[in-house]
């Protein structure tokens, strides 16, 4: 069974958005770069930032994003993010109207149905659970097996926390990975059992 990554582009001071959803310059980093990262020709990054992002993304099998984030982006017209095969929706809601029945997409009500559907179609590979508020929930059940940042130099102020609302203290390990990018620095802890 793969892991179960919690991952964004975030502030210095902890912030995957400000207060209207706007990431601002969050995802500059995806596109000052040489060297692209996929094959649509719009993301290019640094060799060091492609170094670290491709192999995940690569072992990514299932993204879990909540209702707000699959609402912010209309579902991605159907077509998951970044190449990955399925996205996990964690909602209270029904599917919206004319969905397309075919899409990899799966709703799901509450974050540990979330994570057992999301780790059955991933197989192996890696589970990813977007940070904000579904993300800190998954941390705070004790769900998530390693952090993964894009630390961006900004200071936004306030906004939506990549951690969410999770208000108890939980300890990381040192950082194994630290890279840095153009504009970026890659980090990767992972969690203290």
């Amino acid at each position: 069974m793969g892991k179960v990554v919690m991952y964004s582009s975030v502030s210095v001071d902890g912030f995957v958005a400000d207060e209207n959803d706007q990431p601002g310059p969050l995802f500059d980093w995806l596109s000052n770069g040489d060297v692209p990262l996929d094959e649509s020709g719009v993301l290019k990054v640094s060799r060091a930032s492609y170094d670290h992002t491709r192999p995940y993304w690569d072992q990514i099998g299932a993204t879990i994003v909540g209702r707000h984030v699959f609402d912010l982006t209309d579902g991605w017209d159907g077509t998951p993010p970044g190449g990955v095969d399925h996205v996990v929706v964690v909602t209270h809601r029904p599917k919206p109207e004319g969905w397309d029945l075919e899409a990899p997409f799966h709703f799901v009500d509450g974050v540990e149905a979330a994570v057992a559907k999301a780790r059955e179609l991933a197989g192996d590979r890696v589970v990813e659970v977007a940070a904000g508020d579904v993300g800190g929930q998954v941390f705070a059940a004790g769900l998530v097996d390693e952090v993964r940042m894009d630390v961006v130099p900004v200071v936004f102020g306030s906004g939506k926390r990549y951690f969410g609302s999770v208000d108890a203290q939980h300890l990381l390990e040192d950082p194994d990975v630290v890279i840095q990018g153009d504009r970026v620095l890659h980090l990767r802890y992972r969690v203290r059992r």
